[in-house]
């Protein structure tokens, strides 16, 4: 490691290979996944649907300009556009380019308005990338801390504080988008009220806006539908895809509807690798296995035998703040810091995240059976307790 730059405070463990919900470590010990490289492989380790397809396109072909048609992205624009209800897909490679272009997009989009310094509403806790455009719409001081100067154009409000946006838009004549997450994830598993979807919508429509959905990590079926809007039945304008998309496969889309699916045109925006053909191959069998194999559904019933399980071992437990969650994206905030519980989840053969200092965060693979999901609960329900016996909360002076 010593010639890896020094970015990551990586944990003690280096795996050789998975199956399922399951990976193996080098030295050959099992630990259940239940992180999922970060809500990535949702269909599981290993998936045949998906290394078939892989192993197929790479035989073929694996880059192609987009200077040139590409019929696998054609393909997976169309399945895109159909589940989603959207008119137009751009792809790259990652949720911060995603994002990127949605606020190159909104930008562009005030400038055809003659607005000259374009505002996107953002949300506190929210995270949307690293690049330098999302690390200023994201709403972490530590995260951002040593690379100022941000970017400006950003006006940042409480999440689900509908007074406070409201100001922003009584105040300010710049404003040109809301963007916003369905579900915070690395904010701590913060899920937005159907409400407060179909006010946002609301707004947006009344000055004009565009609603702009972050779903790089609550979409592609991980809360119960294909993307975590879709519970409250609003259309967004915009919505940005990454992380589960292609199972593993570095894959991210910006998709957009109605006019804001005419704002980029030729030379606007662009990218060298996004949407090459074994990207979107893979993506286009992970939407089938998705579907196929009732995935939603299974994240649906899964998430709530995991969470009943998790309340009836923990709740009212001194220490347990709040279980929460929607689907298979699932939050235990405790009334401390708990980041020692990553390294006891690694000795218990559990992979799981701590996020937001004191909430740990589960996100199973869409596939994990009622057995797998049983076995998740009492392995974590036991270190939970454990920590919470062991570790005292500080004391916050008055």
């Amino acid at each position: 490691m010593q010639h890896l730059m020094n970015t990551y405070d990586r944990l003690p463990v280096a795996f050789s290979h998975g199956e399922g919900v399951w990976v193996w470590d080098v030295d050959g010990r099992r630990y259940l996944d239940a992180l999922t490289g970060i809500a990535v492989t949702g269909l599981g380790h290993a998936h045949p649907g998906v290394v078939g397809a892989i192993s197929r396109q790479a035989s073929r072909m694996i880059h192609a300009s987009n200077l040139y048609r590409i019929p696998e992205q054609e393909r997976l624009g169309d399945q895109l556009a159909s589940v989603a209800g959207m008119d137009r897909v751009f792809f790259c490679n990652s949720g911060c380019e995603a994002n990127e272009a949605a606020i190159k997009l909104a930008r562009l989009h005030g400038h055809h308005r003659n607005i000259g310094q374009p505002v996107i509403v953002v949300m506190e806790k929210a995270f949307h990338g690293r690049t330098m455009a999302t690390l200023s719409a994201t709403g972490s001081r530590k995260v951002q801390a040593g690379f100022e100067p941000l970017l400006s154009g950003f006006a940042r409000v409480p999440y689900q504080d509908r007074q406070a946006i409201e100001q922003v838009a009584a105040n300010n004549p710049n404003v040109v988008a809301v963007l916003v997450e369905p579900v915070q994830g690395e904010g701590g598993i913060n899920i937005a009220a159907d409400s407060y979807l179909q006010y946002l919508r609301e707004l947006c429509n009344r000055h004009h806006w565009l609603l702009m959905v972050d779903e790089v990590q609550s979409g592609m079926g991980r809360t119960g539908r294909w993307f975590a809007h879709q519970h409250s039945g609003i259309t967004p304008d915009v919505m940005t895809l990454a992380k589960g998309l292609g199972n593993g496969m570095p894959i991210g889309a910006c998709l957009a509807h109605g006019a804001a699916a005419e704002v980029f045109t030729p030379g606007k925006h662009g990218s060298t690798f996004g949407g090459n053909p074994l990207a979107c191959a893979a993506a286009i069998a992970t939407l089938e296995a998705i579907e196929a194999e009732g995935l939603m559904e299974n994240a649906t019933r899964i998430g709530g035998l995991i969470r009943a399980g998790l309340a009836e071992r923990l709740g009212g437990l001194d220490g347990v703040r709040a279980i929460r969650g929607k689907g298979l994206m699932i939050g235990i905030e405790l009334d401390r810091p708990c980041g020692d519980l990553v390294h006891a989840g690694l000795e218990a053969g559990l992979l799981i995240n701590v996020t937001a200092d004191t909430v740990v965060r589960l996100l199973p693979a869409l596939i994990m059976r009622p057995d797998e999901a049983h076995e998740l609960v009492q392995r974590l329900a036991a270190i939970i307790r454990r920590f919470l016996q062991m570790e005292t909360p500080a004391v916050v002076a008055d």
